[in-house]
């Protein structure tokens, strides 16, 4: 690996002592994790990887990945676990057990004032067909391709109000400076 990053100002040099660090997931709090569940897995073609139950402090975390063609995934508990806990760009579902049945209960999507986390972004293969099979699921658009200065860049909301900006990767170039 010989690209070691854009040098901008605040940029440090990597040491030995960050070898192995990856990010491995996102987490997202969700009001009632059949909705968010259901979201994920059927527009984003995402699958569960592993729950976990935290009884005492009485929450559980949903860990989902777009699993591809070739990911073996092991079937064993344990070893998944591990496994999960070594992939790269998953989404953790946090669900705080009870606020489904609250009805005014929300979470801030980070995007309202005042603004904090911003978004969670999906790469597919042609941003045409994923904005038809988006309409034809009924996702809320924030803004279509064809909108606003930036063309070519998808948001949509999953059921909580997270904003997810999709696009696709070969309608980047260009973009910015």
């Amino acid at each position: 690996m010989s690209f070691n990053g854009e040098q901008h100002p605040g940029v440090k040099t990597a040491t030995g002592d960050t070898d192995g660090f990856r990010l491995n997931h996102t987490m997202l709090r969700v009001k009632d994790p059949e909705a968010a569940l259901a979201f994920y897995s059927r527009v984003f073609g995402m699958c569960v990887l592993r729950r976990l139950d935290f009884e005492e402090m009485q929450f559980s975390l949903y860990f989902l990945a777009k699993l591809e063609d070739g990911d073996q995934v092991p079937e064993d508990t344990d070893e998944r676990t591990v496994w999960t806990f070594s992939q790269k760009g998953l989404l953790e579902l946090t669900h705080n057990w009870g606020t489904e049945h609250q009805p005014d209960f929300a979470y801030h999507d980070g995007n309202a004032e005042p603004q904090g986390f911003g978004h969670i972004c999906f790469t597919v293969p042609d941003l045409d067909a994923a904005v038809a099979w988006f309409d034809a699921n009924e996702v809320e658009f924030i803004k279509r391709p064809d909108q606003g200065k930036m063309k070519d860049v998808v948001f949509v909301k999953d059921v909580d109000g997270y904003w997810i900006e999709v696009v696709e990767a070969a309608k980047m170039i260009g973009k910015g400076d």
